[in-house]
């Protein structure tokens, strides 16, 4: 976590600096929003900004904006500013923490920050291969290609790798490519020189350079004009780049990671996707499975969700009701884990009485989750079916239509049947002159019992 404070360092933000130090932040300081704005045009990077609430917080989050870095923000002011406070939160902080410091609150908000950026919640073994892939490449510098469907949790994947990685104290930074307009998105990576453009009104820092040390995710690359991945097969090939307006190479030490929702090989054949640097990337590809493959998976997720947003809206943690936990089951879940935590948020916000109840279970449009009997269910009541005829019958009762139904599917042929059924040509023989001695008939060769 990496951690910007800005405004005066005396008295009660010095407090606040030591409590975040302690709790595991790296602690950059800014007397002013200047100051501030250079420290991250300079790529140093911060993954939270805290700011004195009596600082121009509106025209910093507009500057912010104007220049595209996006960092949450918090304002901290002595207890009696509450105009201030009031005044930050409309202009965009994310929270006001009052002044002096608690230590349990600058320690809530510095947790909900890091859980912002994703956890690990797996139960599925197909998820648990994955997760056993991506840490034992981490500890090397190969580029890895993470893929699947939107909403499977690539980032997070992504982030556990960096985390597992031998640059885990260093930067992780993250850019989207399909966020960002095509003719920015140069200027994002490589950075730029003052001048180099209209509207680059000082020297910035590239994400590629933010990211020296540590790992650079280009999230959702498949979006990347083809034009622009000449130059990044180039930054990767090489180690180093040239800033937007910049008259000398600058070298990089980083570990490239990437995700797309698209087969990269099609868009190669497609024309629109750079083959030579498919294969830079996809020197490992970790492939997350959709959530409707990982159904071990959706109950863990659902739990977690409902803990996380319990707490955040100040509710009590409810249990899914059988018939609740029937639907999340059997739903097929298009938007994967992001459909899964918007749709729980909204049950915990719905529901009722001691439990969450399949009524609370609503699909963005407010309609009620569909309760269709999908494969593993119809499966399972199938299996029960049959379970409940076999009560009260003995072993020998059911050895004994197994062994005719199958001869009746053979057309009695005795070979045959007893290939189907994994026993001796002899075996069936006993069996089969039991039954006649038995009084039961059995069939001939050729025929069925019916005929």
């Amino acid at each position: 976590m990496r951690l910007l404070i800005v405004g005066s360092l005396g008295g009660q933000l010095t407090v606040a600096s030591q409590i975040a130090m302690k709790r595991g932040a790296k602690v950059t300081h800014a007397n002013d929003i200047e100051s501030a704005l250079k420290v991250l045009r300079a790529g140093q990077g911060a993954d939270l900004l805290m700011v004195d609430v009596h600082l121009d917080i509106a025209g910093l989050l507009l500057k912010l904006q104007n220049e595209r870095l996006h960092v949450p923000l918090v304002a901290c002011g002595v207890e009696t500013d509450a105009q201030a406070a009031v005044s930050a939160i409309r202009a965009g902080a994310k929270e006001y923490i009052p002044l002096p410091p608690d230590p349990e609150l600058i320690a809530a908000v510095l947790a909900a920050v890091a859980q912002e950026r994703g956890e690990m919640i797996y139960r599925d073994d197909t998820m648990a291969a994955v997760v056993k892939l991506a840490e034992q490449v981490a500890p090397s510098d190969a580029s890895v290609l993470i893929t699947g469907e939107s909403g499977t949790g690539k980032e997070v994947i992504a982030r556990h790798v960096h985390k597992c990685s031998n640059r885990a104290s260093k930067p992780f930074i993250s850019i989207n490519c399909a966020a960002i307009p095509e003719h920015l998105l140069e200027s994002e990576l490589f950075g730029h020189e003052k001048g180099a453009f209209t509207g680059a009104v000082a020297r910035r820092i590239g994400k590629f350079e933010e990211a020296d040390g540590g790992t650079l995710l280009l999230d959702e690359i498949s979006e990347m004009d083809v034009r622009l991945q000449a130059k990044l097969l180039r930054a990767i090939q090489e180690r180093v780049i040239d800033r937007v307006g910049g008259t000398r190479p600058v070298p990089v030490n980083i570990r490239i990671l990437a995700t797309s929702n698209r087969d990269l090989a099609d868009c190669v054949r497609q024309g629109t996707f750079r083959e030579d640097l498919l294969f830079r990337l996809n020197v490992v590809n970790l492939k997350i499975p959709a959530l409707r493959e990982r159904p071990a998976d959706i109950l863990e997720l659902a739990k977690f969700f409902i803990e996380h947003y319990s707490k955040a809206n100040g509710v009590p943690v409810r249990e899914l009701s059988r018939e609740a936990r029937q639907a999340l089951m059997v739903n097929p879940w298009p938007g994967n884990v992001r459909e899964l935590e918007n749709t729980m948020h909204r049950a915990v916000l719905l529901a009722n009485g001691d439990e969450i109840g399949a009524e609370a279970i609503r699909m963005p449009d407010g309609s009620p989750i569909t309760v269709s009997k999908g494969p593993a269910e119809r499966a399972a009541q199938a299996a029960e079916a049959v379970t409940r005829a076999f009560v009260g019958r003995t072993v020998a009762d059911v050895e004994r239509d197994l062994i005719l139904d199958t001869l009746d599917h053979c057309l009695g042929n005795r070979t045959h049947a007893a290939k189907i059924l994994g026993i001796s040509i002899r075996t069936l023989r006993n069996k089969l002159n039991q039954y006649t001695d038995e009084g039961v008939r059995v069939p001939g060769p050729g025929e069925m019992r019916a005929g």
